[in-house]
């Protein structure tokens, strides 16, 4: 028998049927791995199909945000269109970490968790760099239609999936699954800010569109750190 085989041989009876010893208590070893329940196993599949299906919208999202910014010389716009491909990251890794024998593996979630962290992480450099290079450039944002309705779709359908992760990662004890999710959140609330920053803009507000991505660098080193900790699946 492999180490493997031996470590998923361990579970742990509860109530709603069995789970990883994992997901409530800490390693002995530092590297069990567990057969889950059927329960625990579909929310892991659903989490998996969450993560795919974001993929797909986040491409077409992150093309149409960035060329949209591009073209209105707008960095929040860009930043957001940025953000998307951060959050496809984290949707990736989620689909990593739910795929074949990694579902069950302690090992797994916790890489899982520090590398949506990090994902996180990789957003704020790129927006301060971007804030002051257009304010010392002298460019100020325009409108964009394009944008506008891009961030109005966001704004809907994004708080319906992350709401959805969230459940499930806490469900599944997966702080990556709750990461991705919150990632999500914060996805609806920026575009709402970006959509009220591209109107701003249109009024004469040209300072509203580099505020708001600092806000949005400033939240995305604050919720990388509850993710490195492994505190979104609480909430």
């Amino acid at each position: 028998m492999t180490e493997r085989t031996a470590d998923q041989s361990r579970t742990r009876q509860a109530s709603g049927g069995t789970v990883p010893e994992w997901a409530s208590a800490g390693r002995s070893d530092g590297a069990a791995e567990v057969v889950p329940g059927e329960a625990w196993l579909r929310d892991a599949r659903r989490a998996r199909t969450l993560s795919l299906v974001t993929l797909g919208w986040l491409g077409a999202e992150s093309a149409l945000g960035i060329a949209a910014g591009l073209r209105a010389h707008s960095v929040a716009l860009i930043g957001w269109g940025v953000w998307s491909l951060v959050e496809a990251l984290a949707s990736l890794i989620v689909v990593w970490r739910f795929t074949g024998w990694r579902t069950s593996s302690a090992e797994a979630e916790e890489k899982a968790r520090r590398a949506v962290a990090v994902s996180f992480w990789l957003l704020a450099p790129y927006l301060l760099v971007h804030v002051a290079h257009d304010l010392e450039a002298g460019h100020r944002a325009g409108s964009s239609a394009l944008g506008i309705a891009v961030t109005a779709v966001s704004l809907v359908s994004m708080p319906l999936l992350g709401a959805a992760k969230r459940r499930l990662g806490a469900r599944l004890h997966s702080a990556a699954t709750a990461g991705e999710g919150t990632q999500n959140l914060m996805c609806a609330a920026l575009a709402g800010g970006v959509l009220a920053g591209l109107t701003l803009n249109g009024a004469g507000w040209w300072w509203a569109d580099p505020a708001m991505a600092v806000c949005l660098a400033a939240t995305a080193v604050w919720e990388g750190r509850k993710a490195w900790r492994g505190h979104p699946c609480c909430h």
